[in-house]
């Protein structure tokens, strides 16, 4: 089940986009509306807050009982230990597929901090012709604390050695090692020890007990997974990770109606000076209140940029499918999305607001009457129009989105 739910999870449409009003089919346009697809509503509202509590589909944690080992002392491992997110990869290094499966690997460790990858070599023998000579190179440097030095010196320029003979690829691995702080004559002695070779039989035996049907082989969590590109990757670690972080129960009603609020938020490219609205919205105002009072808004990105449309924060996840845990009833007042600046709630349909909001670029008539208004930018709209272009709807080439840093309530 688990697995089905990892496939079926990046196939939906995003969550949070914005979407157009009316019945009929339309196809997607630059101005589509913010939106949270498929939630699911279980009847269990809160009704001094009219807010609706989410059944979340458990994920994996990296304790899950698994058809795999799990991780140990043993394995090759970088990233927090207490990571709430454990890639384990399968592989060999004369594979293409492992050659660009660490491309990949290298820009999520880049680009996260919650997620632990382990390394786990994968004995092609009698396949590849120097699967055994490039794993004891691995293992011959890993007796100088350089396992990770060997691992992307060989991954990253496969291209030179994969044709190589047997003793060619000897003489290229001793000649280029020092490049990357490895003694040559170290590694070739270790290459030719015992101990090398035994941990080459001990990984060859283990694999040998799993059912590997190709490689890379990828887990998550102790599940495998087999959408093997960057962003389905990176957006299942955010939807799991953003579990650590969501509530369990719906916010309490906190504000007073009869106060001004006003919300700082202070982006990697200046600040943004919101007024809210809590007498037209006291629902979303109380929510984003409490989410940005538990640093909820912190370190989130501008996931969805749309010049001439609007900016779209509010998911830790990045993926845009990302919700506080709860959802809550729509707002439709005489505010209209009429000019610059408004701040409205992103939901899939009728009462399903929860974290993320945008900020209008120009007037969204198509907008009224589906989306609450809670708030209008008082300055700071060159930052706005300054947050790079991102739109999650193409799958490749996305730019890192724009960072909020925090937000901060005055209430006066």
């Amino acid at each position: 089940m688990k697995r089905i739910f990892f496939a079926l999870l990046f196939i939906l449409p995003f969550m949070f986009l914005i979407s157009a009003c009316g019945t009929e089919t339309v196809a997607p346009t630059p101005t589509e509306a913010p939106i949270v697809a498929n939630p699911v509503l279980p009847d269990t509202p809160t009704p001094e807050f009219s807010c609706t509590r989410i059944n979340i589909v458990p994920t994996s944690t990296p304790n899950t009982a698994s058809l795999f080992p799990p991780p140990s002392a043993e394995d090759f491992s970088i990233g927090p230990a207490d990571a709430p997110v454990t890639l384990v990869e399968y592989c060999d290094f004369q594979s293409q597929g492992c050659a660009a499966m660490a491309s990949i690997v290298a820009e999520l460790m880049q680009n996260r901090n919650d997620v632990r990858f382990v390394f786990r070599p994968l004995p092609l023998l009698g396949v590849l012709d120097k699967s055994e000579i490039s794993l004891l190179a691995a293992f011959a440097a890993d007796e100088q604390g350089k396992f990770w030095e060997m691992y992307s010196l060989l991954f990253a320029r496969q291209n030179e050695w994969a044709t190589m003979t047997v003793g060619q690829f000897e003489a290229w691995v001793q000649r280029e090692a020092p490049n990357v702080g490895i003694d040559a004559d170290q590694l070739s002695a270790a290459m030719k020890a015992e101990e090398a070779a035994a941990r080459l039989t001990s990984a060859y035996e283990a694999a040998k007990e799993l059912t590997i049907a190709a490689v890379p082989l990828l887990l998550i969590n102790g599940e495998q997974f087999y959408l093997l590109d960057y962003q389905n990757i990176h957006d299942t670690i955010g939807i799991i990770a953003l579990g650590q972080k969501q509530f369990t129960e719906c916010p309490p009603f906190d504000i007073d109606v009869s106060k001004q609020y006003i919300a700082r938020i202070e982006t990697a490219k200046g600040e943004v000076l919101v007024e809210l609205y809590p007498k037209k919205a006291p629902l979303a105002v109380n929510s984003f209140v409490f989410l940005a009072r538990q640093g909820w808004y912190d370190g989130v990105t501008f996931h969805r940029v749309i010049p001439g449309f609007a900016a779209q924060a509010g998911d830790p996840s990045g993926t845009g499918r990302g919700n506080p845990g709860y959802f809550f009833e729509n707002e439709i007042s005489d505010l209209l999305f009429n000019k610059p600046g408004v701040v409205g709630m992103a939901n899939s349909g009728p009462d399903t607001n929860g974290s993320q909001f945008f900020i209008t670029y120009a007037p969204a008539a198509h907008l009224n009457g589906s989306y609450t208004i809670f708030g209008q930018v008082l300055s700071g709209m060159e930052v706005v129009e300054q947050l790079t272009p991102r739109d999650p709807a193409q799958t490749t080439g996305l730019p890192p989105g724009d960072m909020i840093l925090r937000v901060e309530i005055e209430e006066r």
